[in-house]
């Protein structure tokens, strides 16, 4: 026959009593079994002691969720029991059996923190049980709250293992864990990066497009010193700005923008209003859909889909626009030739106040100067050097150009032996890009 079971209010959670331990500790063999026929009718599984020192030693070795006390026992009174209990078994509910007489003492115990609740002799048995129930509510939310912890835990190390694997379940494993941790907010990204290089495996002349032109907007728009939630936003509509081109053919997708016409050109200008479409039922990314449909018109009034001019652009839009066509002058993606660095700013300067917002051209110049500067001050690190506590300081890649890790990323020891496995399977001459001061005082 079953256990029965019991409904604590406070956490509405079902448990069977008998999972409850109490713990009684008294030096009076009449009270113990007083409070043994007491509680065994509850469905609680009860434990006795005749001592403290008898009690600490069932302690070491079982799980109790509740202990009552006696005030009054030789060598070790309940105070000094309850003290060294909450010193090296913090979890159990702690509760003192005393007299009148007891009471400054009792006081005392409460004021210091180690009992919860005290219980004067002599009691009455409906009160304790109320007061036994409480005390094991009380326990079993502190379990939900620890097995919440854990599973928090196990949840984000699974999260590392996906990012590093790269697992095809990285969009749902992030929704799962979405409201678990604050730190998933670096974690989101990383799930749209992985997300943006499904369109640049249609063709290899797209690939790392979308994430060198975010890097390129995120540090323009710091340089520009937007609000943080503003880059963060800029950052993802960069990252999904082609988005909208998932549909079209492999012959629209990869010919240079100057060579398009007919519906082939037709349907490329659509592309920044499909992006948006794709987006908006995702709440955390409508600002960013906002910024993929506006990322194409022009500082003038002449562009897509709404003509907009000036300051009615959105200011990412603007942004997105100048890191977007400067990338593309560089590898190919307007003309179907690349363009250097000094060639490609050229074009960008040429559209000063028509086709880009000055400012945004301004925050371009500056970014690449830092940009520039960065990665001469960032070390190389073989896998074999890594240590824990190191973050990365660019994108790791896969010989495809894929994503595995995200710049930012602080390494752990899981990650590095996965890294190692990786490494010695596919790469065994891998190179880590690390921020070189605090990290690498690690070693």
């Amino acid at each position: 026959m079953n256990a029965p079971e019991i409904r604590f209010p406070a956490s509405g959670v079902m448990l069977e009593q008998g999972s409850l331990t109490v713990l009684c500790v008294d030096d009076e063999h009449n009270i113990l079994a007083s409070l043994r026929r007491l509680l065994r009718p509850q469905g609680y599984a009860v434990l006795v002691a005749g001592s403290a020192a008898e009690a600490l030693e069932i302690l070491s070795s079982t799980s109790v969720d509740l202990i009552i006390s006696d005030m009054r026992m030789p060598e070790i009174d309940g105070v000094e029991f309850l003290s060294q209990v909450r010193a090296n078994w913090p979890e159990p509910v702690r509760m003192l059996l005393t007299g009148y007489s007891d009471m400054s003492s009792t006081i005392n115990a409460i004021n210091r923190g180690e009992i919860h609740r005290f219980i004067s002799k002599p009691w009455n048995d409906e009160q304790l049980l109320d007061i036994v129930r409480e005390g094991l509510s009380r326990r079993v939310l502190e379990r939900e709250r620890e097995q919440l912890r854990m599973r928090i835990q196990e949840q984000n190390q699974e999260l590392l293992q996906l990012n590093v694997l790269l697992e095809e379940k990285v969009e749902a494993r992030t929704a799962e864990l979405a409201g678990a941790n604050d730190s998933l907010k670096r974690n989101f990204f990383t799930s749209i990066k992985v997300f943006a290089n499904l369109i640049e495996m249609r063709h290899p002349v797209l690939k790392g497009h979308a994430r060198r032109v975010s890097e390129l907007a995120r540090s323009m728009a710091a340089c520009m010193k937007m609000p943080q939630n503003d880059i963060n936003e800029l950052y993802a509509a960069a990252l999904l700005h082609d988005i909208g081109k998932i549909g079209l053919s492999d012959e629209v997708l990869v010919q240079p923008i100057d060579r398009l016409s007919g519906q082939a050109l037709k349907d490329w200008r659509n592309h920044a209003v499909l992006g948006e479409s794709a987006l908006l039922a995702i709440d955390a990314l409508r600002a960013s859909a906002r910024i993929i449909r506006h990322h194409h018109e022009r500082y003038d009034g002449n562009g897509l889909p709404n003509g907009l001019a000036g300051d009615d652009i959105p200011v990412g839009a603007r942004i997105l626009a100048v890191a977007d066509d400067y990338d593309s002058y560089r590898n190919g993606l307007i003309s179907g030739r690349r363009y250097s660095e000094e060639e490609s700013l050229s074009y960008i300067f040429e559209g000063r106040r028509t086709r880009y917002d000055p400012a945004a051209i301004e925050a371009l110049v500056l970014a690449l100067k830092e940009t520039a500067e960065n990665r001469r001050q960032d070390t190389a690190v073989a896998v074999e050097k890594l240590v824990p506590g190191m973050v990365l300081s660019r994108d790791l890649l896969d010989g495809e150009g894929r994503l595995l890790l995200a710049a930012e990323f602080v390494i752990e020891p899981v990650v590095i032996r996965k890294l190692r496995e990786y490494a010695s399977r596919e790469n065994p001459a891998m190179l880590l890009h690390v921020h070189p001061v605090a990290p690498l005082q690690r070693n």
